[in-house]
Parts: structure tokens; C-alpha cells; sequence
């Protein structure tokens, strides 16, 4: 594991820029962050083996001895998405084969170059076959076949809810061990007495680095009606000044949209909401989004910051949550998340969204 990370160090400008090329991703955040992550993630856990010890606890006035014993469980299914393609692969590989498995995975058909380049670097430092088996193909014929095969004792899948689901229905008979990190919305909320420059840079960072395609990005911001002003006026310069174009530039913050069909999902959640009354302060309609001829067919969109009061693009799922401060109390059902139909608002006083 740790001949495999050397390699990747060793290819960081390789990886770098076919995970930019194939994902749509800036390079510079390739090389900076998914590509040392990956490296990471071999380096990591091949040290991780010493805390997977047996351990025990007795009741001698009982007579008893209770021992935990920790061994492989067999072949691991592994299922990685398109966002964050080597980052994500590495991160599931690396501690299944630590433990002793095999695995056999399946990366996004979006984004499966530096899979390939990962399998071609393993092979190099001879690491055993079969231990790593990469297959190449669509959710439905290969996904399923994984998920589904009966010597494959555990899945490990990160992707859409929708997926997850199904991928829960399907092992629930068999009693497969299932690990399932799927889509989220978070917020971010915005005290009055919170560092506005501090907390404007972080926002504009959570919510558009990788295009805003990581499940742990900021979509929604809830704002004190205080500070609300201010802090949308600083946002919105802020989100201004990123610069949306050729991945392969280094001043480049915001790439290309992974597909066409991503690309045309997100022009509609932004035709939904400007219908349903939202404003856009920047972004699509409203800014210029300069790209060179080159670029011109990709599926670039301007970084955008919208605001809405109470438009049905309120209605999300619920999240229970506590929060106190001097000025502001609120109790559970605090509503964050994502335009899910038939869910209902319910006012937060005092915050208003962004």
C-alpha cells in the first residue's frame, strides 16, 4: 500500500490532469486536493492495521469472558461516484484491502480514466491479482451484478439517494453488510455577530469549490435579518470574482459540469426557482461568463447566488436541530435541504434565506 502511494506521488501531474479532463474539475484543485487524498488514503491505512486488534473483557464473579475478534469479511463490492472519482475509489479500496478483503469496483462510467490509471500503477507495484478488481461499465448491467452476487459479502456505495434505496432493497434478503453515503443538502446559518469577511469566504468556498459538486457543499444560507444585507452585498462580490472557464488554467476556481444530463439538471432547478419567485443576484442571466472559443460547447454555468423569501423552493426535507444565542432561539425543525415536493415550510423568525 505503501509502494502504491509512492507511485501516485510520484504521477501527481499525470492523475492530476486526467481527473481534470475527465471530471471537469480545475487542475489546480486536482493536484492540490484529490490527488494527494488519494496517496493519503493507501498511506493511512496501511498503518491503520495496528489498532484492528482482538480485544476481550471478563466478569470474574460471573465466570465469564467476553472476546471481539476482528477478521475478512471476503470480497467487498465498491461503488464510486463521479464528483470526486480517485478520492473517493482510494478511500473505500485502501481500508477493505487493509483488513484483508478483496474488493471488486465499480467507478462512475462518467469518470473512470484515473481508475484505470490507478489499476496500471498497482499492477506495477505488484500488488497480487485478484486482490483489486476494477470493472468498467454502466450502473444497471455492472452495479447490480456486484450488489446482487452472492459472494460479495459487503457493498459500499456512495452516490444518489435513489440509488441507495435500491441497492438497500436488493441486499436486504441476503443480509449484506451495506455502507451508504448518499446525496445531502446542507446549510450554512449566519449569527449577527459572526465575522462577516470570515464568513463570506468560507460560504463561497463551501459552496462552489468542484462546482459545487461534493455532497458536503453549501446550498442554502440562512442569515440573521440584521446582518442580512450586508453580508448578501460581500457574498455576491465575493462569488463575482471566482472565475468560471478552462479547468486547465490555474486561476480557473469553477470548471465544467461533470455531463450534459448534470448540466441541464442544474439549468432547471435554476429556471424552477426564478419562476417560482426567486431573485438572482448573480449568475446565470445576470453575469457574463466569458470562455474561450475552445470551451464554447462545454457545459460550463457562471457561479449564481440566488435569494428567495417564501417560495415553494422552501420546501425541503427536515432536519432536527438545536441552536441558541442571545438572539435568536430555535427548536426543532429548523428546514434546510432541497426542493423535495410536498414537504411545507416552516418560518424560522429572525433568519431570513439566502
Amino acid at each position: 500500500m505503501l509502494k502504491i502511494a509512492e507511485k501516485i506521488d510520484q504521477q501527481l501531474e499525470e492523475f492530476a490532469v486526467a481527473e481534470s479532463k475527465d471530471q471537469g474539475k480545475p487542475v489546480s484543485l486536482a493536484r492540490k486536493m484529490d490527488i494527494p487524498r488519494a496517496s493519503y488514503n493507501f498511506r493511512k491505512f496501511a498503518s491503520a492495521w495496528e489498532n484492528l486488534v482482538d480485544t476481550s473483557n471478563s466478569l470474574p464473579e460471573h465466570g465469564v469472558i467476553n472476546i471481539s475478534s476482528r477478521s475478512p469479511i471476503g470480497v467487498a463490492g465498491l461503488i464510486s461516484p463521479w464528483n470526486l472519482p480517485l478520492y473517493l475509489l482510494t478511500f473505500k479500496i485502501a481500508p477493505a484491502i487493509m483488513a484483508g478483503n478483496t474488493v471488486v469496483c465499480k467507478p462512475s462510467e462518467m469518470t473512470s480514466v484515473t481508475a484505470w490509471m490507478l489499476a496500471k500503477v498497482m499492477k506495477e507495484v505488484g500488488l497480487p491479482d485478484g486482490v483489486v478488481n476494477i470493472v468498467f461499465g454502466t450502473g444497471s448491467p455492472c452495479g447490480q451484478s456486484i450488489v446482487t452476487h452472492p459472494k460479495v459479502r459487503m457493498i459500499s456505495f456512495t452516490g444518489s439517494t435513489a440509488i441507495g434505496q435500491k441497492i438497500a432493497q436488493l441486499t436486504a434478503t441476503s443480509m449484506k453488510k451495506v455502507s451508504l453515503e448518499l446525496g445531502g443538502k446542507n446549510a450554512s446559518i449566519i449569527f449577527n455577530d459572526a465575522n462577516l469577511d470570515e464568513s463570506v469566504a468560507g460560504v463561497t468556498r463551501s459552496a462552489f469549490l468542484n462546482q459545487g459538486e461534493i455532497c458536503l457543499c453549501t446550498s442554502r444560507i440562512f442569515v440573521q435579518s440584521k446582518i442580512y444585507d450586508r453580508f448578501l452585498e460581500k457574498l455576491v462580490n465575493s462569488v463575482k470574482r471566482l472565475k468560471t472557464g478552462d479547468p486547465l488554467e490555474e486561476d480557473t476556481f469553477t470548471g465544467a459540469v461533470n455531463s450534459a444530463a448534470h448540466y441541464e439538471k442544474v439549468m432547471s432547478y435554476i429556471k424552477f426557482a426564478t419562476e417560482d419567485g426567486g431573485t438572482i443576484e448573480c449568475g446565470e442571466g445576470v453575469s457574463v461568463l466569458k470562455l474561450a472559443p475552445h470551451n464554447k460547447n462545454g457545459y460550463f454555468i457562471t457561479t449564481e447566488s440566488q435569494t428567495s423569501d417564501q417560495s415553494s423552493a422552501c420546501k425541503m426535507r427536515y432536519l432536527d436541530l438545536w441552536l441558541a444565542s442571545p438572539n435568536l432561539k430555535l427548536k426543532k425543525k429548523l428546514l434546510i435541504g432541497s426542493m423535495t415536493p410536498g414537504m411545507d415550510c416552516v418560518p424560522v423568525s429572525g433568519l431570513r434565506m439566502l
